[in-house]
């Protein structure tokens, strides 16, 4: 099929597939003569909008300009190439049914811009979606070239894309393949060198379309310019149609978005989260078979460049980009290339992991538990490249047997560290290492020669503390040493330094005069957190240290070292009157900084039958006459689902069933609410957003009230604690006269927490 797929563009050409003459288009003033850009031999590397800039202020011209100057000045050497304009470029139709730039974001035009992107050495990609546009139809245009419009080629019964913005083009009706023609050498005639074609049916989408037909009448339009063009489908393309995906294509999206779209006040910040990353695992594995040099599966942008702000720990960046480069996918960056980060800059540019990415060979799962996974792919010289991942919430070792992961039988192996550099030897028999939660060990492997050298160790250091720490108080902390090594490990001395405040004493032997092959030895740290903390849940890492030296030959010796990490969660614990409560399936956490009150907690919703939150509140302090006001300062949630606010309940530990229910409060995704019990019977029932839809506009930070009078209640939030809007009134007859109060979180979103800050929590009561 792959071969054929590279065949038809030049048959086309020759007029040789169809029985038709050759193609009287004149390729592009322009065009690129890059041998290598005509068949996307390799996955392409560069970068896209959508992530970071998706569809606001900075998607203009100088914008596009400012994220090229950067990727030619810090990233092209290594291989990035595309600057790919998502959604949002075009505002209007031209006379032709076709989409138009946006005059104002683009006044010098789209041609200019790919112009100045090719005079940088840089290729230029933008963004398109399938079918007729219903505007084109309702105003009957022409298509260019044909006497034929587009009421004769559209069929406004079946959609267009799976996005529903369109009428899906007939290719049985005459003018339908002219109109794909028309695109295709508007697009070649700007520059275009890579077409993104969204909402690609059969696959995800709003509802179901067929847009097969479509892509066959765009690989055939594509080739007939003569101009080089990437084409890459999305999202969520079936699988089931694979074989028409590698036909007509150069890659399709396995899945949907990666970003989160968890940003507050309209950020793209944080991009993406661990779950959506995560969930790339599976694809991988069941895409595998399918792609390869000229069609590749891939797995969405990259969203490793801005720090933190990219939504994932250092980690799961290196996660991130081992898992994609493992699956020979797209290396296509969703960061804003003018805010780089210099750690993440450093990742982006590793050239022996880009190579893993660049040699077109996707990897397989070869190995997987409920908190390890194992990739592995066999390159064309023999060597094998591993991925050994941790997807747990602990440090552990990862290992897999050395005949799963298609190693030849050897009684040692060299290990290179890709992302460490560090070349080591281990025994025949596994390999492994010691990995961090939602950590990576990348190794490139192959049998170790001949030669009197014995090698490094291959050795490890897993380190587990518990995830979270109260201030002050005290925690054990263990470093698992191990060696896999042929050799033994001498003067092995471990050590755990710690951030300022912490304080930590060994308490078991740090130091060993000899660890010999296959052998672990342990040493128990006590730690003790600072006695206060200034932020509501800061994270701290704790980094252990191993020095080792073996001997190279007799007499002789090489010293090295390893480390190991791992995070814990700082709170600070909630004062009296709070108290705390949580109904969610996985533990929640809880703190408080003088005024500020913080909750972690996931849980599936707070709405009928479902009642996982977390609270923290004040029993029996409300009652007839409370006026109950808090500030939610931020949220950061993973599901735009998730809620906030204020909570009253005759007993709020009475998850599964207290009456008296009422809760107001605000959804940083989907805007302000309240809900109550009208019934009697435990359940939140009725409301402002019973739907989970909210009303308003939601800006962080926002001001809760909740104003009782008898059984009566009413809801207001403010975006300045000066001007209240009211959301609803509600009668709850079942309400006792004292009742809990206090605030409340959900993530919507079970097995990941949200966390929500307060501040300045009031109620009558206390007053």
């Amino acid at each position: 099929m792959r071969l054929l797929r590279c065949l038809l563009p030049l048959l086309l050409l020759l007029g040789l597939a169809s029985g038709t003459s050759p193609a009287t288009a004149v390729p592009a003033p322009g065009a690129s003569t890059d041998p290598s850009a005509s068949n996307s031999a390799t996955p392409p590397m560069g970068w896209s909008s959508w992530s970071a800039l998706r569809e606001g202020g900075d998607l203009t011209q100088d914008g596009i300009k400012a994220q090229a100057r950067v990727m030619h000045d810090e990233l092209r050497r290594y291989g990035y190439r595309y600057i790919n304009i998502d959604a949002g470029w075009s505002d209007h139709l031209d006379a032709y049914g076709r989409a138009a730039w946006n005059t104002t974001r683009f006044p010098d035009g789209i041609p200019a811009l790919a112009a100045y992107l090719h005079r940088m050495g840089l290729k230029f990609g933008i963004y398109l979606t399938p079918g007729v546009p219903i505007e084109a139809y309702q105003k009957n245009l022409p298509v260019y070239g044909t006497p034929y419009h587009m009421q004769d080629i559209a069929d406004p019964t079946q959609p267009g894309n799976t996005h529903n913005d369109s009428y899906r083009i007939d290719f049985d009706k005459p003018g339908a393949q002219e109109y794909i023609q028309g695109y295709a050498d508007l697009f070649a005639s700007w520059g275009v060198d890579y077409i993104k074609m969204d909402f690609v049916g059969p696959g995800g989408g709003l509802v179901p379309a067929d847009n097969r037909p479509e892509m066959t009448a765009w690989h055939r339009a594509i080739a007939t310019t003569g101009r080089p063009m990437h084409l890459e489908l999305s999202n969520s393309l079936s699988i089931a149609d694979v074989a028409t995906w590698q036909a007509t294509s150069n890659g399709w999206r396995t899945g949907g978005d990666i970003e989160c779209y968890c940003g507050v006040n309209g950020s793209s910040t944080p991009l993406t989260s661990w779950q959506r990353m995560s969930a790339r695992f599976d694809q991988v594995a069941a895409w595998q078979p399918y792609g390869g040099p000229g069609a590749f599966n891939d797995y969405d942008s990259i969203e490793v460049g801005n720090g933190s702000d990219g939504g994932l720990t250092p980690d799961e960046r290196q996660t991130q980009l081992s898992l994609w480069s493992l699956a020979a996918s797209p290396l296509l960056l969703g960061t804003d290339l003018t805010r780089l980060d210099a750690a993440d800059l450093k990742l982006l540019t590793n050239r022996a992991v880009i190579a893993v990415d660049q040699d077109a060979v996707d990897a397989s799962r070869v190995s997987r538990s409920a908190t390890a996974q194992v990739f592995a792919k066999t390159e064309p010289d023999g060597e094998v490249v591993l991925g050994l991942f941790n997807t747990g919430s602990t440090a552990q070792t990862v290992s897999v047997g050395a005949d799963a992961a298609g190693l030849p039988a050897s009684s040692s192996y060299r290990l290179d560290n890709l992302w460490t550099h560090e070349v080591t030897r281990s025994s025949g028999a596994t390999v492994a290492a010691s990995v961090p939660s939602h950590g990576v060990a990348l190794l490139r492997v192959r049998p170790w020669g001949t030669g009197p050298a014995a090698g490094r160790p291959q050795t490890g250091l897993t380190v587990t503390a518990p995830a979270t720490v109260e201030t002050g108080q005290q925690a054990t902390v263990t470093a698992d040493f191990t060696n896999w090594g042929t050799t033994a490990a001498t003067g092995v001395r471990v050590s755990l330094p710690v951030p300022k405040g912490w304080k930590a004493a060994a308490a078991s032997p740090a130091s060993f005069a000899s660890v010999p092959p296959g052998a672990t030895v342990r040493v128990t740290f006590r730690v003790t957190a600072p006695a206060s903390g200034t932020q509501l849940f800061p994270t701290a890492r704790l980094e252990a240290t191993a020095r080792f030296r073996w001997y190279t030959k007799p007499g002789a010796q090489g010293a090295g070292s390893t480390t190991g990490h791992t995070s814990v969660l700082l709170h600070a614990p909630v004062q009296a009157p709070f108290r705390t409560f949580a109904s969610t399936p996985e533990p929640a956490d809880f703190s408080q900084v003088g005024p500020a009150l913080g909750i972690r907690a996931a849980g599936s919703d707070v709405y009928g039958s479902k009642n996982q939150y977390g609270a923290l509140y004040l029993p029996g302090a409300e009652h007839d006459g409370s006026t109950t006001t808090v500030r939610v300062t931020w949220q950061r949630y993973q599901s735009s689902g998730a809620k906030t606010g204020i909570m009253v309940r005759n007993d709020i530990t009475g998850a599964d069933g207290s009456p008296g229910f009422v809760t107001v409060g605000v959804s940083a995704k989907k805007g302000y609410f309240m809900q109550w019990d009208a019934n009697g019977d435990g359940r939140l029932d009725s409301g402002t957003a019973a739907n989970g839809s909210g009303v308003g506009k939601p800006v962080l930070p926002s001001w809760i009230r909740l104003v009782r009078s008898g059984t009566t209640y009413t809801g207001y939030y403010s975006t300045d604690n000066v001007s209240w809007t009211r959301l609803s009134t509600a009668d709850v007859p079942s309400a006792a006269t004292a009742q809990d109060v206090g605030v409340f979180g959900t993530a919507a979103n079970p097995g990941y927490p949200s966390e929500d800050d307060f501040a300045d929590f009031t109620t009558t009561a206390t007053s």
